[in-house]
């Protein structure tokens, strides 16, 4: 049973850091690409950040660049998002989705950029 299971969210003030952790199982980590998506009221899901499988690639989109690092230990099957100088339009809940062979969702987790 396939199982992607966010933590680290919560309330953060603006300027403030989060790191994010997604601790995968039941498919082969090592060869997934993982990524992290976001989605705000009444708005789209979109894409955050993405790490490949092999070299480790990274992406990400142009509003968290330099403010966000994706990075993965497949040793302990888990990805993580570091979040640094979070801003209130950094509200969302924020998901991990794992691509091998299926695609495959986490039920996200709650951040809230306020002061």
């Amino acid at each position: 049973q396939v199982q992607l299971v966010e933590s680290g969210g919560g309330l953060v003030q603006p300027g403030g850091s989060l790191r994010l952790s997604c601790a995968a199982s039941g498919f082969t980590f090592s060869r997934a690409t993982m990524s992290w998506y976001r989605q705000a009221p009444g708005k789209e899901r979109e894409l955050v950040a993405r790490i490949t499988s092999t070299v480790g690639s990274t992406n990400y989109a142009d509003s968290v660049k330099g403010r966000f690092t994706i990075s993965r230990d497949n040793a302990k099957n888990t990805v993580y998002l570091q979040m640094n100088s979070l801003k209130p339009e950094d509200t969302a809940v924020y998901y991990c989705k794992a691509i091998q062979a299926r695609i495959y969702w986490g039920q996200g987790t709650q951040v809230t950029v306020s002061s």
